[in-house]
């Protein structure tokens, strides 16, 4: 499990701490991926820390070829940035709870009120839904105090109305990564774009 370095909101994209980008909206990334930038991205997301000599290896390329590709994938904002996997047990951090949050809505309530939450201290994800509850907020913290305090902040953000807590008895870690969980359709479509 990946300990939280930060969650980011804005108007288009929620990132979560493991730099996970998940479009909202119609915008669409505008960036030519290869199966050889696949292929990096595949052995960057399973060992963040891989040498280039190793991924060069490993892919078939010369070190120059890999290092271009990399920083390409970067200026490019495919690659987010490099995150440790860091246990949250080892910090206490056991309580993880998920709370759907209903607000009032006002022009621009969406990105004010999910920056608010996504800068509150304990909060990991905040996502902008569509449905019955507007936004849903994962956090974890190391006591039921701390939820309660968390839970007072969130009510408190003006135009939250009204939220529900759930809490997880059990986390399930699928080990997955973006690239590892693409189906084939999604990566026919990142190969070739105009095929969508």
């Amino acid at each position: 499990m990946r300990l939280p370095l930060f969650s980011v909101y804005n108007g288009n994209f929620l990132m979560d701490a493991h730099k996970t980008m998940v479009m909202i909206g119609s915008n669409r990334a505008n960036t030519d991926l290869d199966e050889t930038d696949l292929a990096i991205l595949e052995q960057v997301e399973e060992n963040f820390d891989v040498s280039l000599e190793t991924l060069a290896e490993k892919l078939g390329l010369s070190k120059s070829a890999v290092h271009y590709r990399l920083n390409k994938l970067k200026d490019s904002g495919v690659i987010q940035g490099i995150t440790a996997d860091v246990d949250p047990l080892a910090f206490g951090l056991e309580m993880v709870s998920i709370t759907d949050v209903s607000v009032t809505h006002e022009r621009g309530y969406s990105e004010d009120i999910g920056e608010t939450l996504a800068a509150l201290e304990g909060v990991d994800q905040v996502y902008y839904t569509m449905g019955d509850v507007d936004f849903v907020v994962l956090s974890r913290v190391q006591s039921r105090e701390q939820l309660n305090d968390l839970l007072d902040r969130i009510i408190a953000i003006e135009g939250v109305n009204e939220t529900s807590s759930r809490l997880v008895l059990r986390e399930f870690d699928s080990k997955s990564t973006i690239t590892s969980n693409l189906t084939d359709a999604a990566r026919n479509a990142v190969l070739d774009p105009s095929t969508d």
